[in-house]
Parts: C-alpha cells; structure tokens; sequence
C-alpha cells in the first residue's frame, strides 16, 4: 500500500472533500451544458495527444501541444454562458439566495388562469423566476410591478394587448414585465410539434432554472419547460402539481437536501461517490505518490561480451540489491521487467574473474535513480571451450 493510515492528516482529508465537492460541481455542470459535446472532443484530442506522447509521434504531439497551449481561451469561448452560469450557481448557494416569496392562493390563480387560456386557445408564455438571475436573457417587455390575478393574466394575453405575444415574468406574487422576449432554443428533437412559444420556453429553462408555462393557441395544451426539458402536461391537476413542487424546490436551499425524490438522491449519491474517488485518486497521485523514497530490489546480472571459446558456468552471487530512489509512485508503477544489471566480460580473456557493479551499469526504468548496490562486487565462473 501506498500510504499508511497513520500518514493521512485531518488537512489531507478536507482536502479531498473540498476536490470532491468542487468535482461533484462539474459533473453536475457537464449534465447540463450545452456544450459537452464539445468537451468530448476536447477529451478525445488529450487522448491523441497522450498515445502520440507514448508512441512518439513527434509532429503529431508538437501540433497538439500548440493547441492545448491555447486550449483555457477555447474552453472560454466555447463555454462562456455555461461558466457564467456555474458561477452564478456558486454564488446563490454562498448566499443561500432563494427565490421570491409567493402568496398562498398563487397556484390556483395561475392554474385557474391557464385553464381558462387554453379552453379559449389563446397562446400564452408564463415564466416564474426561480434563484437564478433572469436579467441577462431577457429582451424588451413593459414594466408592470402589479399584483398577480387571473383577471390580469387574462387580459395581458387578450389578442388586443400589445404584449400579447411576449412572456410575462413572474417574480413571486407580481407580474414584473410583460411582453418580454426570450432565448430561443434549437433543440428541434425536444420541441416535436411545438411552435415560437415552445421555443421560447424550452430555451429559457436550457439557461436558467426558471419554469416557463406555454399555452398552444393552435391545440389549447399546456405544456412545461424546465431544467431543460419540454413536456406537455395531460391536465391543469399535473400544473398544479408542477408548479407546487417548482415552488418547494426555489424555497429550498441546496445543501439542506430537503424536497428531494429518492430517484435524486440516488442519482446525486452516485455522483458524488464518483467525485469521491477521483478525489482520493487525485490526492493518492499527487500528494504521497509525489514523495521521495527509496525502494530495494533484488535484480538479476546480465553477463555481455563473453570472449569466444568461453562459456559462463556460475555467477556468484547469481543476484544483486539495488536501492532505487524516485517519487513513491514512479517505485509502484516500475514493475522488475527490464531491471537488471549489466557486466561486460571482455576481460575474462586476460584472466579477470571478479568484476565491480556501479549503479550506472544498473538498467532500469526512466524517473528513477540507482543509489547503492550490495554487493558491489560479484565473481564469475567461466570454462574453456575444448578446440574442435
């Protein structure tokens, strides 16, 4: 074993947890970036790069090594909404930011109202503001500041309204803006026979943890964006229920865990068992698997150049010990394969039967440094070859 239990301090263990955590954080950004198809072609040319490395393709690594030189300013650049907003994510659990407060009778008020839409066919888009800042995707819209009612709502979709086509934002209990124009999103696979509205709705929960309501004026649905995902609901009871657990989830704060499902904590324990391990993984490698040690090996002896009309009978001691000296984890990973060490017979011809070991005649693995041999002399047994 690398590292005895009695070597691993309380700063090596919160080290690890606070790796992990920072670990369980990306994982969780990968599953909904955008982008990550991205990443894995990033991954991929790490993993030419590293077999060109081991093969020695010296080209192939020089361009590939120009390109992870500048691959931080890609990773920007390509991720750039995606990194916003993982540091915005970092920055509400800091703060412990929640979203606004709601009034008792909201969710039949906006279930009423919706209903009442779709029964009509009247294309509506409804968005209600979850912990994220909305301000940098939206577009346009009128100031309103006013007291959510299913009159009001009625009326800001009616076809005379000029904002009828927009969104109306929701921030707790009041109509902040209405007429207000959201990202669109390309994901047609997840919009199937969905319109503007949908786009609209699916695109804002792509970027934010929003939950935008879309009314289809065309088939009276009423369908439900978040996180990403785009479902049409089979009734104004599964709105309800959707809109009563969107409102536990933005009241409860992340790392109380409070309002989770099972099949959540399931999948957010598997995470970060997984972060975990790579954590301790990391820690093994860098931190104690980086230290200078030494190691003692028994090696065998190679016997090379052995004049013609010799032939070697015995070698005393037929084995040698060699102190190697090399990080901790170079001394694991160099197995005894090709670890020997050499002696060149070519004086035996002039009666010389005891020859000296240096740790430069030792052959073994790059990274690693010969120290000491015992015995550092060792004696050959040869015969005469009889004339033919």
């Amino acid at each position: 074993m690398w590292v005895a239990v009695s070597e691993i301090r309380l700063s090596d263990i919160v080290d690890v947890v606070i790796v992990a955590a920072l670990l369980w954080t990306g994982i969780a950004w990968l599953q909904t970036t955008r982008s990550r198809i991205a990443l894995l072609g990033i991954a991929i040319l790490g993993g030419f790069y590293f077999i060109a490395q081991q093969l020695e393709f010296q080209l192939t690594s020089w361009l590939l090594q120009g390109f992870f030189a500048v691959v931080v300013l890609i990773l920007v650049i390509v991720f750039q909404d995606d990194l916003r907003r993982l540091f915005e994510r970092i920055a509400i659990w800091g703060l412990r930011r929640q979203a606004p407060k709601v009034a008792p009778g909201l969710v039949d008020t906006l279930v009423s109202a919706c209903a009442r839409l779709a029964q009509q066919r009247t294309g509506a888009l409804i968005v209600l503001a979850g912990r994220e800042p909305l301000d940098r995707h939206l577009e346009g819209g009128t100031s309103l500041r006013g007291r959510i009612s299913e009159a009001l709502l009625l009326s800001l979709f009616d076809s005379n309204s000029p904002g009828h086509d927009g969104a109306i934002l929701l921030q707790g209990s009041v109509v902040a803006r209405f007429g207000v124009h959201l990202p669109l999103s390309n994901d047609w696979d997840r919009l199937g026979p969905g319109g503007t509205r949908h786009a609209a709705a699916l695109g804002l929960a792509e970027r934010t943890d929003a939950l935008c309501i879309s009314i289809s004026e065309e088939r009276g649905v009423i369908s439900v964006a978040e996180g990403g995902e785009l479902r049409v609901l089979p009734n104004v009871e599964s709105l309800a229920e959707c809109l009563h657990a969107f409102i536990d989830r933005s009241h409860t704060h992340p790392a109380t865990g409070r309002g989770l499902s099972p099949r959540t904590v399931i999948r957010r324990g598997a995470e970060a068992t997984v972060a975990l391990a790579i954590a301790a993984g990391l820690w093994f490698v860098t931190v104690p698997g980086a230290t200078i040690t030494r190691e003692t090996r028994e090696v065998p002896i190679v016997v090379a150049n052995l004049p013609e009309g010799f032939t070697l009978a015995g070698i005393e001691p037929p084995m040698v010990e060699v102190v190697l000296e090399g990080r901790r984890r170079d001394l694991y990973l160099a197995g005894n394969e090709g670890l020997h060490a050499e002696i060149d017979a070519l004086l035996v011809q002039l009666g010389r039967r005891t020859f000296q070991i240096s740790p430069e005649q030792i052959s073994h693995p790059a990274g690693l440094k010969v120290t000491e041999v015992r015995p550092s002399r060792v004696r050959l047994s040869v015969e005469r070859v009889p004339n033919s």
